[in-house]
């Protein structure tokens, strides 16, 4: 009997292998190209895959067949299927999930290709009639731009904001949704910006990325407020002349609207967003238009980095030192690293940018392997900010702000600026006590005798929320051990520190709160920066503030506590700490009014402050990247992290001493099994074993070695595994 034709189907399980599936009924295997996906009956399930070869089936196999061919041309193919198979093979990781994690969700379920028409708003004909009599108002200011035709992208820039005064015009019967003309050519904006003039330290980088010939990678080094932005867009522009797609990562959703109406207004074409903001049908659109062509500039956060580009000109990783590029579950990737891997398959330059490049980066970067462009001036007339460690020892603190920051804040807001009030805590406060008993509230399901994990006090103590998972319950009235009333939340977050400005404050300048609590729905970002406006007023917020955000009126930041990330055991804490402080620094004096920024303290001698403060940024990185090597830690060695969860002890540690086993023989050094540092989360114990080896190729030459059979182990099934390679965390 010969053997069969088939198809082999890569499909989105925890399963290191292909699955041969015979062609429907009348097709044969050429009429099913590879990057098509097809839907294919498992087990009792009906799953979507991705063909990744054909092959020949063993004579006298029986094989099920593919219920459906579910596109008439290739989805994933060429670069982007052969960089997803080297994403998988460099996390050990299933191709099926890989490819699952590369498409936009309403794709992955298997749905029809989406209309990638772009489309665009008017008012209809009663709309035309009851716009003399509309009350003034957001949806009358966009009635006013609907007056004519303007498409979805265009509105972002000129109206941010405006689906929601779009939906209050709609539910009225006011507007139309109409379909527009294809995208306009570039029209060579970004070259011919009159406003711009880069200084030499710009040019150099401008000129020095539009002669890279093919892959070059660039750290484009540049202090805050720099001019990186107007870096990217010259860059941008260029490439856009050239005919060719560029794409741009941002690293947090609050990114996106910012930079999008700043592209927008300057380059002259549609600027395409791809972040989780988008429902699956946007998301699903703009990958298409990536993939035909059709989008020649995206803008995106970390999943942005696996749209098809094929006419790639320019890459660009913004704030590239950012944690939010690694993904921390499901298939654990870089969308920095990737980003690079990608760039070199397509044969084209990519930027890395940022003001405190991640330790790797500038290891890299000296080692010859990136182009080093430094940009040591703010642009303008805009000066560093003066920065000022304060020590707030036997100091009496008002929801942790001293008498001396308040003083500072009162006198900023009279000159007529705006203050940034830092704390990388949200909630009310870290923990609830019993000011009699000593009891505090535990997160039952994250909790260990010997480790436990505090709830977060929330809506002014009358809510519990656990951090890690997200496990709520309301705030006891008594004390559950002595019965005592004597209840009190210890610490701060940012919603006692908004209550306290809101008290001295409120009824003179706006009090805005920033962080996920605040900013979870779309546009809140946006919204809150229009808000505020360029009026005096306060923003009180977490790290999302620290990201890039162009705050061109604030003068003055208050950076709350940091001595928690003093004495942290993470080896990473010292780098994540320094990037924090200069990023939440570099907001202030952006524009021609001068910053100052006020760091409180118990610890005002300590190495790290001392160095930032005296030396910079590229002072503490001297001084860690020593320490790192004589340590053995990356960017000097290379690990990975296996961990292993389960609702009992055992099955984790089994598993591990399997892996350990696995891994004996290898030229690695291993550390564990041991409890993870956080030894529980949402009722499951966590052990991990780290893998750490001088030299990458070493490691992975284990990994290839042991990973096969760790799937295959019995121990396996009796938990939940993962794999990190180049883990960012080992939380």
């Amino acid at each position: 009997m010969p053997s069969p034709s088939t198809l082999r189907v890569a499909l989105p399980l925890p399963l290191p292998r292909l699955f041969d599936y015979l062609p429907p009924p009348g097709c044969t295997p050429a009429a099913t190209p590879v990057g098509c996906r097809v839907q294919v009956p498992f087990g009792p399930r009906t799953l979507c895959g991705v063909v990744v070869e054909h092959g020949q089936g063993e004579p006298g196999v029986a094989l099920k067949t593919v219920q459906a061919v579910l596109d008439a041309a290739p989805l994933v193919q060429g670069e982007l299927l052969a960089s997803l198979r080297w994403l998988a093979g460099y996390l050990h990781a299933p191709l099926g999930e890989v490819l699952a994690a590369a498409l936009p969700a309403a794709l992955r379920r298997g749905e029809p290709l989406p209309d990638s028409t772009r489309h665009g708003w008017v008012l209809n004909e009663a709309g035309r009639t009851a716009l003399a009599a509309m009350r003034t108002g957001k949806p009358k200011t966009l009635a006013v731009l609907l007056q004519t035709v303007h498409d979805e992208d265009g509105l972002d820039a000129l109206q941010p904001g405006w689906r929601t005064p779009l939906r209050s015009l709609r539910e009225r019967g006011l507007v139309e949704r109409v379909k527009v003309g294809s995208e306009p050519p570039f029209s060579g904006k970004g070259d011919a910006d009159p406003t711009f003039s880069p200084n030499p330290e710009q040019q150099v980088a401008i000129d020095a990325i539009r002669a890279a010939d093919g892959y070059t990678p660039f750290l484009l080094d540049g202090v805050t407020g720099s001019g990186k932005t107007e870096v990217y867009l010259q860059a941008i522009a260029d490439c856009l002349a050239r005919g060719k797609q560029a794409l741009v990562l941002v690293p947090e959703i609050g990114l996106t609207p910012q930079a999008l109406a700043r592209f927008r207004a300057r380059l002259g074409v549609p600027v395409h967003a791809l972040h989780s903001g988008l429902n699956d049908n946007e998301r699903a659109a703009t990958w298409l238009a990536a993939a035909r062509g059709q989008a020649r500039v995206v803008v995106g956060t970390r999943s942005a980095v696996f749209v098809p580009l094929p006419e790639a000109g320019l890459l660009v990783v913004d704030e590239e030192h950012d944690g939010s590029y690694k993904q921390f579950d499901g298939i654990r990737y870089h969308a920095r690293d990737f980003a690079l891997v990608r760039a070199r398959a397509l044969g084209v330059p990519v930027v890395l940018g940022s003001a405190t490049p991640a330790l790797e980066t500038l290891h890299n970067a000296g080692t010859g392997k990136f182009t080093h462009l430094r940009l040591r001036q703010r642009a303008g007339n805009a000066m560093p900010p003066q920065v000022r460690v304060h020590d707030v020892r036997k100091l009496r603190l008002h929801a942790g702000l001293s008498d001396d920051a308040l003083g500072a804040i009162r006198s900023a807001l009279d000159a007529g600026g705006q203050v940034l009030v830092f704390k990388n805590r949200r909630g009310y406060a870290p923990v609830l006590l019993c000011h009699d008993c000593g009891w505090s509230a535990h997160c039952p399901r994250c909790s260990t005798p010997d480790k436990p994990t505090a709830m977060t006090v929330h809506s002014h103590g009358k809510r519990l929320q656990c951090h890690h998972c997200g496990h709520r319950k309301p705030a006891p009235p008594a004390c559950p051990d002595c019965a005592s009333l004597g209840l009190q939340p210890q610490g701060n977050g940012t919603e006692r520190i908004e209550a306290e400005l809101q008290s001295r404050f409120g009824g003179e300048v706006p009090v805005i709160r920033i962080d996920r609590a605040s900013s979870g729905v779309r546009d809140a970002l946006q919204k809150h920066f229009d808000t505020l406006g360029h009026r005096p007023g306060i923003l009180v917020g977490t790290q999302m503030l620290a990201k890039g955000h162009d705050l061109p009126n604030l003068t003055l930041v208050v950076v709350v506590g940091i001595d928690e990330g003093l004495f942290s055991a993470d080896f990473r804490s010292g780098e994540k700490l320094a990037q924090l402080l200069v990023q939440v620094a570099g907001r202030a004096g952006r524009a021609d009014k001068p910053g100052r920024v006020l760091l409180q303290t118990h610890h005002p001698e300590h190495p790290l402050l001392l160095t930032l403060v005296q030396g910079g940024y590229h002072a503490f990185a001297d001084a860690e990247l020593a320490l790192r090597e004589a340590a053995g830690f990356p960017p000097f060695a290379h690990l990975a992290l296996l961990r292993a969860e389960a609702r009992q002890t055992e099955p984790p540690q089994q598993f591990l001493q399997l892996a350990k086993t696995c891994l004996r023989d290898a030229d690695v050094e291993l550390h564990g099994p041991l409890p993870a540092p956080m030894p529980r989360r949402a009722g499951y114990v966590r052990v991990q074993l780290v893998v750490s080896a001088r030299d990458r190729r070493t490691l992975h030459a284990a990994l290839a070695a042991a990973t096969p059979a760790l799937y295959a182990a019995p121990e396996a099934r009796r938990v939940r595994w993962s794999l990190d390679v180049d883990p960012l965390d080992l939380y």
